[in-house]
């Protein structure tokens, strides 16, 4: 079946709902991206199609999480390419609005806070970005949950099937670590009823962590990029055998690489983000940690992170 693009909350809720009857479904799954999509979307795609009788994905760039003008006109719009490479993970929805339909009235007046979590890290380096992306992710998981807004017994309405509304999940790419934090932080202090799923990274052959930003790396930038992923497997191959994660030696590889000018680069609590109390660089590892680094190479800032389970 081809894929269905719709570009408004209500044909979203109304086909959405009638394909979980079709299907005689009782789960559905969120699939939240910005477009110029690549194979760790299809990743999230095709995780969600596997878990789910009916996948939405939607495909918004949200200016609310860009601090530059000229950084969100610069971002890639590639529907016909996004939405073929939804339809070969086998998606049934894509849902792709104007501006107009998801901020009706301009900038909302109220907006999700990231509070505290929100504040370091990509939070530091990108004052309101959190603020923003929560606030348009709060507004998709309400456009993607399973027949909302549709009346009890409705025709096409999913919650007719068995009583009960289908199961909801919604899907995350794990290379964006803070983000993911705050959506699960989002929808557990605020009683979301999605469930969120987190996917692990996908990276190209050579280690890069598969981003949008990507296209916009020379080839001497990409080369040099690859100083990230390579200090952050030297703590995974460290932690892994429970040795000291000997920090010093990664930062040190980073900082030989002239082309990257490094922001951050932290082992932190995977649930907190804080900095580890522990003294992990000096003793051997134990327990579970989250590598975070962020940099600029060239023109392009790049983020990456690695977990660590010993």
């Amino acid at each position: 079946m081809s894929i269905q693009l719709v570009t408004t909350v209500a044909g979203l809720k109304t086909e959405s709902a009638r394909l979980l009857a079709a299907k005689g479904g009782v789960s559905q799954g969120l699939v939240p991206t910005m477009g110029a999509l690549h194979e760790g979307h299809a990743a999230l795609a095709r995780t969600a199609v596997e878990q789910n009788d009916v996948v939405v994905a939607s495909i918004f760039v949200n200016p609310l999480q860009f601090g530059d003008a000229v950084d969100l006109d610069r971002y890639p719009r590639t529907l016909e390419a996004d939405l073929a490479l939804l339809e070969e993970q086998g998606v049934d929805l894509a849902f792709a609005p104007s501006v107009e339909e998801v901020y009706p009235g301009g900038e909302p007046l109220v907006r999700v806070t990231s509070g505290r979590l929100g504040e370091k890290w990509e939070g530091a380096s990108r004052p309101g970005h959190f603020d923003g992306a929560l606030t348009v992710v709060a507004k998709l998981l309400h456009y993607g949950m399973p027949a909302a807004g549709l009346p009890a017994g409705s025709a096409g309405d999913a919650s007719s099937l068995n009583g009960n509304l289908p199961a909801y999940r919604a899907y995350f790419g794990q290379k964006d670590a803070q983000q993911l934090a705050l959506v699960r932080r989002m929808v557990a202090d605020l009683n979301f009823p999605v469930e969120i799923i987190g996917v692990p990274t996908v990276r190209a052959a050579d280690g890069l962590a598969l981003s949008s930003r990507n296209r916009f790396l020379s080839h001497e930038e990409r080369d040099a990029a690859l100083v990230l992923s390579r200090a952050l497997r030297l703590l995974e191959e460290r932690a892994d055998a429970h040795e000291p994660l000997d920090f010093d030696s990664a930062l040190a590889l980073v900082e030989s690489q002239p082309l990257v000018e490094l922001d951050y680069f932290e082992v932190v609590d995977p649930g907190t983000l804080e900095p580890l109390a522990e003294n992990c660089r000096e003793t051997p590892f134990r327990g579970e940690a989250l590598v975070l680094i962020a940099a600029k190479v060239g023109p392009v800032r790049l983020i990456d992170n690695m977990p660590l389970d010993s």
